[in-house]
């Protein structure tokens, strides 16, 4: 089973453990019955159509929603413990969300944002920065080959490179995994292309991946789990090569589809 594949991936418990969990929104539920355990180190795609249920799933993981109470046994954890807070979240994983870059469209520079992460903060008011902290936001800006742009304004960066900046703000604390809430909406296509290398040289650096995407090209090759979700509920969970298929593509998205494989990336055509 994937998940018992994923608790090899790592010692400890799941990063996150969730069994029979359902969150109801207004009349809407939008969680139903998930159950579902990721690992740290682990490199998986949670993919889906849109309305699956991919973003109240993060907002699950970061406790803005909870699960209601059922008949069934609930399990609702974060590395191994049932209670945690934002200061919990940040120390084991980094989260990337299209919100939170509404947040920061700001005057603050680049790397400022990249320094706000160690303090969980939107800026740097009343904040002591330690060559420590300078030291590794530069290191992180060669990595994410973001230093040319380092002190630039937020609000003067294109989509594709606010996005790269908010990545390093996430990795600042030095998380041993990185979600990223449907990153590539709004990018054009060199954009797309600097982002795509940029999450590679993260999960090569041993850095985790969780992405979160209605899109297969969004897969880089270095993930090699995926994980389906529809109508609320997790669709399929399996190794890459065995999710990403017509048959099991086309179900996902009710659509017929072609998927192709073509150096590690995925693509689909034919609808």
């Amino acid at each position: 089973m994937p998940g018992d594949i994923a608790r090899g991936l790592a010692e400890g418990p799941p990063l996150v453990e969730f069994e029979n969990v359902t969150v109801i929104r207004g009349t809407t539920r939008v969680l139903d019955s998930v159950t579902l355990s990721l690992c740290e180190g682990e490199n998986v795609a949670i993919l889906g159509p849109n309305g699956a249920g991919k973003s109240s799933l993060v907002k699950a993981i970061t406790r803005e929603y909870y699960p209601v109470i059922a008949e069934e046994p609930v399990t609702f954890r974060f590395h191994g413990e049932d209670n945690w807070d934002v200061f919990d979240l940040r120390s084991f994983i980094g989260i990337v969300s299209n919100d939170l870059q509404y947040t920061f469209t700001c005057t603050i520079t680049g790397h400022e944002v990249i320094l706000s992460g160690f303090f969980s903060s939107i800026g740097l008011f009343n904040r002591v920065i330690i060559p420590d902290m300078e030291g590794k936001a530069k290191a992180i800006e060669r990595l994410l080959r973001i230093e040319r742009l380092a002190d630039r304004p937020m609000n003067s960066l294109s989509s594709g490179e606010a996005r790269r900046f908010l990545i390093g703000r996430a990795l600042a604390p030095g998380p041993a995994t990185l979600l990223l809430d449907e990153p590539t909406s709004s990018l054009d296509l060199s954009a797309l292309h600097t982002f795509r290398q940029a999450m590679r040289a993260i999960a090569q650096s041993g850095t985790g991946i969780i992405l979160v995407t209605h899109n297969l090209h969004d897969i880089i090759p270095e993930i090699t789990r995926v994980v389906t979700m529809k109508d609320g509920r997790i669709f399929g969970d399996g190794e890459k090569t065995a999710m990403l298929t017509d048959e099991k593509i086309g179900r996902l998205f009710s659509v017929p589809v072609h998927v192709r494989e073509e150096d590690g990336w995925y693509y689909a055509t034919g609808y």
